[in-house]
């Protein structure tokens, strides 16, 4: 993600700001500019601002994604659009009671991370379908509570032609973290599991509707094996010994599918990373003597959502990781990037950079 300043102010801005905290401009997210835009009210609208509260005539009049009245949006509409949603909140189909005060705010945490998800896609150039185009596989999220009955089925996090089904309860931090500990996993967040499901969208998209099934098969295996069968068996024995050497993650090798997902968040982590890596200038030159000390160097200086290296990009990741690995534990919180980018993984990532680079 890049890191973005107020036009009015020039004061740094987090994503997901909805007032600039030096000048107390209104903001919101403006994808056609990828910008975070200063607002001043005008009646119904709101208009962009440029520095020193002028008036931003390249902008058209503007008005807030309706999920904005619930503390759960920050993107902007043109005014003259019909949609009264946002290109992110437009993909959302069964969202939680949002009369339950509770259920309501791990909602607009679920809706942070997807606007996080969607501001990758875009810059990648992948907007998926909306749901009100037929002409091929749209993109669904239903974000679901679990029922009350403690006897029902728990709400089971997944993805399905299209539709992306997200446990509510992945958003409350205790929950997810006893979920982590039980399955020994070394990372889970929300936005982690929407770039994972998501994977399995762009699966559908870019390889089964892509014409690369073949090509993909080569990297990840034969798609064809019994899915349910393979999870079974992935529940009851675990992963193979050596998953690390061809996986980036123990679950990645339960089935081919799963492993393009788990490889497709991952492409999704570096990137964005990367790019926020990029806009503070991060220039790594280690203070030890050695050939290891000149491994470890780099210079952040290009956009890996863009660049068509992704030799450099692994080669400019793995410092960074180190780097950021060793600082998290000096303050006793877990590694950054838990994973290990075997020759075999930075392969399955190279296939996944090109072709969401073809398109």
């Amino acid at each position: 993600m890049k890191l973005f300043t107020c036009a009015n102010c020039q004061n740094i801005l987090y994503f997901e700001n909805v007032r600039c905290e030096k000048c107390q401009s209104a903001l919101g997210y403006w994808p056609p500019t990828n910008n975070m835009v200063p607002l001043k009210q005008d009646g119904d609208v709101w208009r962009g601002l440029a520095a020193r509260g002028k008036r931003d005539r390249s902008l058209p009049a503007l008005r807030y994604c309706d999920n904005a009245e619930h503390a759960a949006c920050n993107w902007l509409i043109a005014a003259d659009d019909a949609a009264r949603l946002c290109l992110a909140c437009r993909h959302n189909a069964k969202i939680p009671a949002l009369d339950d005060p509770a259920q309501a705010e791990l909602w607009r945490k679920v809706e942070r991370a997807k606007k996080r998800l969607f501001y990758s896609l875009l810059r990648l150039g992948l907007e998926p379908v909306g749901p009100e185009v037929n002409t091929r596989e749209p993109l669904i999220f239903d974000v679901l509570a679990d029922p009350q009955d403690p006897a029902a089925p728990h709400v089971m996090t997944g993805h399905q032609d299209g539709r992306i089904t997200l446990a509510l309860a992945e958003a409350d931090d205790s929950e997810r973290e006893r979920r982590r500990a039980m399955f020994d996993e070394p990372y889970r967040s929300l936005l982690g599991h929407l770039r994972h499901e998501t994977g399995h969208y762009f699966w559908d998209v870019l390889v089964r509707d892509g014409g690369r099934l073949d090509a993909c098969r080569e990297f990840f295996g034969d798609d064809s094996a019994d899915y349910d069968e393979a999870l079974a068996r992935y529940h009851r024995d675990g992963p193979p010994a050596d998953w690390a050497l061809q996986h980036v993650s123990a679950y990645a090798a339960s089935h081919p599918w799963e492993d393009f997902a788990e490889s497709f968040a991952h492409y999704l982590h570096i990137v964005d990373t990367l790019e926020m890596a990029t806009c503070f200038g991060v220039r790594l030159k280690p203070r030890l003597p050695g050939a290891d000390a000149r491994a470890m160097a780099a210079e952040l200086n290009f956009d890996p959502l863009s660049h068509g290296d992704f030799a450099a990009i692994v080669d400019a990741w793995l410092p960074l990781t180190y780097m950021a690995n060793n600082l998290n534990r000096c303050m006793g919180s877990p590694d950054l990037y838990p994973f290990t980018l075997t020759e075999t993984v930075c392969r399955k990532l190279g296939f996944i950079h090109a072709i969401v680079g073809e398109g």
